[in-house]
């Protein structure tokens, strides 16, 4: 690209009030940006309007000097590019979108950006088993060959991306700021990483900040760029339930996993199922809406260390068994399914608030979250010792917050 046509495209992406519909009938029209810059005022409002010719033929801003003297500078840098609707390395899909960036400012793989793809997304504030979920399912998605894309939130997002970083499928962060800034801070590490095993993409200018505003408009990239949405774990008022809508207008599978119903992060979720979403309990069973082959030799990807701990571990008697009375291969869970209940001094405790609880209680109330776990998961997702965790999970379920369940297994107490 020439300094001229890369002056032109940076010129008609910036121009305040050219949106990108109104930009791309242009470009139609009149071939490659300075073509249009070129043109008569009426000859530009002819095809996209008089608003539409104003903004093209305005003065650049004051700073454009700068900004592009920047992106000279950025481009020049190993491993980026400068992607514009007339390129042929332009993302396909994006191109069904009404309003398709007319810049994508990319690091990476660019080839993960024409590969068959499925969206990773969720609550920033995740559960620990959302973000084992979402790690999961990432790996196994990525390991079958299809590219994970989210966007480098944290969260679900950051579990997404670290899962399938290594896979074979690879991952894509679509970020919300400018591609030459990191949001969240913490996430700088995951960035770099994904920049060179991974593609990084942003359709916002070098040096735009991290705006409340940019979040929406890049979950639409997200969903443009994919087969299907998978929603780990989402409030009913989220920026993943956004990427869900738009993914279905466009056309494209929307999944959801389901939670426990007294879980404020799984309502999200269970709103997407009640509107037709696929309910999903396994990556696998994606991976079969989409007619993808699951991962070579197992049949799944391979399992992180702590997930074949989990995977190790006994599983309870099935809840439906004892309630009908079969209890022949275990008969002593079932009289510690009879066990009698604390006292009722002990029981009086329960009635105060969690926040009334010390500061290692509470830790590992939020690590149990609302899924059963055994000891042995939740010293890995707290790091205490064995006999801080084994009184606090004591403390606990004298408390009233917390109940044991057969074969070693601990989860949140109902609410009553």
């Amino acid at each position: 690209m020439s300094a001229d046509e890369l002056a032109a495209w940076l010129r008609v992406a910036l121009a305040r009030g050219l949106r990108p519909a109104a930009l791309r009938a242009l470009l139609g029209a009149f071939g490659l940006p300075q073509n249009v810059l070129s043109q008569p005022f009426a000859a530009l409002a002819a095809v996209a309007g008089a608003q539409a010719a104003h903004a093209a033929l305005a003065e650049p801003r004051p700073d454009f000097t700068a900004q592009l003297e920047a992106l000279q500078a950025w481009r020049a840098a190993p491993g980026t590019a400068l992607i514009t609707l007339a390129d042929p390395a332009y993302p396909a899909r994006l191109l069904d979108m009404p309003d398709p960036p007319p810049l994508l400012y990319a690091k990476g793989r660019l080839e993960l950006l024409h590969a068959r793809a499925v969206a990773v997304v969720g609550s920033r504030n995740a559960t620990p088993q959302a973000v084992e979920d979402a790690a999961r399912f990432a790996r196994t998605l990525a390991a079958s060959g299809l590219t994970v894309v989210s966007g480098l939130a944290l969260g679900v997002d950051g579990a997404a991306h670290r899962g399938a970083l290594h896979e074979r499928g690879g991952t894509v962060a679509v970020i919300g700021t400018g591609a030459d800034l990191v949001y969240p801070p913490a996430h700088r590490p995951l960035a770099m990483e994904i920049a060179v095993h991974g593609a990084l993409v942003s359709e916002w200018p070098l040096g735009t900040p991290a705006r409340s505003a940019n979040f929406p408009q890049r979950n639409r990239v997200i969903a443009a760029l994919v087969e299907g949405v998978v929603v780990v774990e989402a409030a009913q008022r989220s920026g993943s339930l956004i990427t869900a809508r738009l993914a279905n207008e466009m056309g494209r599978d929307v999944f959801a996993l389901p939670g426990s119903i007294h879980a404020p992060l799984t309502r999200g979720c269970h709103g997407l199922i009640k509107q037709g979403a696929q309910l999903v309990e396994s990556p696998e069973e994606v991976l079969d809406a989409l007619n993808v082959e699951p991962p070579r030799g197992t049949g799944r990807a391979s399992a992180s260390p702590r997930e074949r701990r989990r995977q190790s571990q006994k599983i309870p008697v099935p809840f439906d068994r004892m309630q009908h009375g079969d209890t022949s291969e275990t008969p002593q869970l079932a009289l510690e399914f009879q066990r009698p209940e604390p006292p009722s001094v002990l029981r009086a405790e329960a009635r105060k608030s969690p926040a009334s609880l010390g500061a290692e209680a509470l830790r590992l109330l939020e690590a149990l979250g609302h899924a059963p776990a055994t000891v042995e998961i939740l010293a890995q997702r707290t790091d205490m010792a064995e006999a801080v965790l084994q009184g606090t999970l004591l403390q606990l379920e004298l408390a009233g917050h917390l109940d044991a369940l057969p074969g070693g297994w601990f989860v949140r107490a109902s609410r009553g």
